[in-house]
């Protein structure tokens, strides 16, 4: 039967899956946390901040999946290196070159899967409103669409919620939430072009810059440019 104080966490490395790691622990949930490399440019820190969170959050099963079919489909920057990750253009409505396409689909499954095995109750994802202006499956429509595949996919006995709980959330709204939870943003990995140090300029160091500067806060991790995104 379905155990609501346990909850999966997609882990991705990143500040957004952190803070909702936090905020699925502050709600009293036992985290299983599961991190996928797809053949994204930055998997190997990705992989390495994910397990530095699962052994900060104490979490009770940290699973690591790796899969090449989103690399093989590519049309994305982040998998495909005959592709540019482009500069931040954070005024933008169309979706960036840095969009996989459909991964949130693959990635949910996935999570779902470990979290029927083990009678989770939930899963969280740490997906905002900065991403579904750009990335079609970060809409609300896409997760209350993914929670109706989940109630019929699953065993009747199953009940498994997915838990966005920053989707009409800023990135700094998200910043300033995890620093009042304390998350270890040191041990977390935005940018999508490089390993270390992170570039500074790609569209995901921007509104991580651009959240740490309108909260008044250093980031912790090292850049190879600071630009002033606010």
């Amino acid at each position: 039967m379905t155990d609501n104080s346990r909850a999966v966490v997609l882990a991705s490395g990143g500040m957004d899956s952190a803070t909702a790691a936090a905020v699925a622990q502050d709600d009293g949930q036992d985290l299983y946390m599961l991190h996928t490399s797809y053949g994204q440019r930055t998997e190997s820190k990705e992989l390495e901040c994910a397990q530095a969170q699962a052994k900060h959050y104490d979490a009770v099963d940290f699973l690591h999946l790796t899969t090449d079919h989103l690399s093989k489909i590519g049309a994305s920057s982040l998998t495909d290196d005959e592709i540019d990750v482009a500069d931040a253009d954070l005024d933008s409505d169309e979706v960036p070159s840095s969009y996989v396409p459909f991964r949130n689909s693959n990635l949910l499954s996935m999570a779902i899967s470990y979290a029927e095995a083990n009678d989770c109750g939930a899963v969280y994802i740490g997906a905002h409103s900065e991403d579904f202006s750009g990335y079609p499956d970060c809409r609300p429509a896409f997760f209350e669409a993914f929670q109706e595949i989940v109630n019929v996919g699953t065993k009747d006995e199953t009940s498994i919620s997915i838990e966005a709980p920053f989707v009409e959330w800023s990135k700094t709204d998200i910043a300033r939430h995890g620093l009042e939870l304390n998350v270890p943003y040191g041990l977390t990995w935005s940018c999508y072009r490089d390993e270390e140090p992170a570039c500074g300029t790609c569209d995901a160091c921007a509104f991580r810059l651009k959240a740490f500067q309108e909260v008044g806060e250093r980031d912790p991790i090292e850049y190879a440019e600071r630009p002033d995104y606010v």
